[in-house]
């Protein structure tokens, strides 16, 4: 197995135990996920798995908001966003033994909403039947292992800038929760008002740094907590907001989203676009995610590629497919399992914990209410920073390898987009080559992703 991260990272060091401390580890469990192997302990297991789901579990509020805006029921739409959460994570944890948390993605939610339903008029019944579609296909695409091809066809300088360029995004991602960057007509973003809101934020992240600086275990979920206490006196004693409010406790699921699902409205010959730009989509978006959490912790194999590489994206494909029928957009691999990992999780225990964690939200949603954007944010910031590490590792000498690593990392958050990044990285790479005479260092999987760009880039 690859030696663990160095001290240029040294969150993971801080969350590991010695070989001692890994064998209090119970024997079902050790055996199971291979905790002790992978350098790690069940305390550690958990506490990253609260920090993968605190860091994550916005998408049951935020994923129906988004839907709404589609049609669908918002409280049939949180019943789907929980179910599939935990059904894909505990799939990952028990098939993939990977710590990724599934979740219907945010990038997908809004293609849906915006681009299928709001932007080309396909009722939202139809649109989920395009979710299924695109569903199946992907899963076709897992059981022949094409990712692993493309994988291998990715140079490495475009790998780690995958890593990086998503470490930009999830930043800023999380600096737009906290409202620390907002939008402006004269400079497209700038900073936000400093108010009480953004002092809270602020002085979250700089204590969530410094246990981090400290190697304290459990830091970003201790950040998460102290951060919404901090948040909670706002509105009340000082600010005009108030952030952190009881909204009650118990709400019933709502199924009637479920089945509603129309798989044969969908297969016509014009909706067949849409269907190939949310394969597209949810195909890179799944496979850049799960490389970039698969370099900064660690977890490959003997050939340098992520761990259980089918399984996981097996997962990932058989997870879009039931989230149609369900009543959501597609489910994938989820960033914000960078916390658990940045919180030294390594093996599918993380992802057990995540999908337990998700099932009573069924019920108690209203609870999210208590944990603001703005106590997620400062994880999410340092998980950023943690992302970012691979950058060193970038051929920066060579032009032909830095200038495709630099846009994908540079376009991720200024498109925000995940996809629009990598799509333009791999055709550069290509013209790159090809405009240089190198046509060998092109592999067919490579030439065969970059024609796939210019397609979804045509089709969108």
């Amino acid at each position: 197995m690859n030696e663990p991260p160095r001290s240029s990272e040294p969150r993971l060091r801080g969350d590991r135990t010695d070989a001692a401390g890994a064998k209090r580890c119970p024997p079902s469990l050790d055996r199971f996920f291979n905790v002790s192997r992978r350098g790690s302990t069940v305390k550690t297991e958990i506490l990253a798995g609260i920090a993968t789901f605190l860091a994550g579990m916005y998408i049951i509020v935020v994923n129906p908001a988004v839907l709404s805006d589609a049609g669908i029921p918002f409280t049939a739409a949180l019943s789907a966003t929980v179910i599939i959460s935990f059904l894909g994570s505990l799939a990952m944890a028990l098939y993939a033994r990977n710590p990724i948390l599934v979740a219907p993605g945010m990038g997908m939610n809004a293609l849906f909403t915006y681009t299928l339903v709001l932007g080309a008029g396909l009722s939202w019944e139809v649109a989920l039947g395009c979710v299924f579609w695109s569903g199946v296909l992907f899963a076709v695409l897992a059981l022949f292992n094409v990712r692993k091809a493309v994988i291998e066809a990715i140079p490495l300088s475009l790998r780690y800038a995958i890593t990086c360029g998503i470490g930009l995004f999830i930043t800023f991602i999380g600096l737009q929760n906290a409202g620390f960057i907002v939008s402006s007509e004269a400079t497209v973003v700038t900073l936000g008002e400093i108010d009480a809101h953004l002092a809270t934020f602020f002085l979250g992240l700089i204590a969530t740094a410094v246990l981090v600086i400290l190697r304290f275990n459990g830091a970003l979920v201790m950040g998460i907590a102290l951060t919404t206490l901090a948040a909670a006196p706002m509105g009340r004693l000082w600010g005009e907001e108030v952030m952190v409010a009881w909204t009650g406790l118990a709400a019933w699921p709502d199924f009637s989203a479920v089945m509603q699902v129309d798989v044969m409205g969908a297969l016509k010959v014009a909706y067949l676009p849409f269907i190939f730009v949310m394969l597209f989509t949810n195909f890179f978006d799944a496979m850049s995610c799960f490389m970039a959490l698969a370099e900064s912790a660690d977890l490959k194999d003997a050939d340098g590629n992520p761990h259980n590489l089918k399984r996981a994206m097996t997962v990932d494909a058989f997870s879009s497919i039931i989230a149609a029928p369900l009543g959501t957009s597609a489910a994938q691999t989820f960033i914000e399992s960078g916390a658990g990992v940045a919180q030294g999780g390594r093996t599918g225990l993380v992802a057990l914990v995540v999908a337990l964690l998700f099932l009573p939200f069924l019920f108690l949603s209203p609870l999210l209410s208590l944990v603001p954007a703005i106590a997620t944010a400062p994880a999410l910031v340092m998980v950023g920073l943690f992302m970012m590490a691979p950058i060193r590792k970038i051929d920066w000498e060579h032009f032909d390898q830095a200038f495709p690593a630099f846009l994908a990392i540079i376009l991720m958050p200024l498109t925000y987009s995940i996809t629009l990044g990598i799509a333009f990285g791999f055709i550069s790479f290509v013209l790159i080559k090809v405009l240089t005479g190198r046509f060998v260092e092109i592999k067919p999987a490579m030439w065969i992703t970059a024609a796939l760009s210019v397609v979804m880039l045509l089709t969108t």
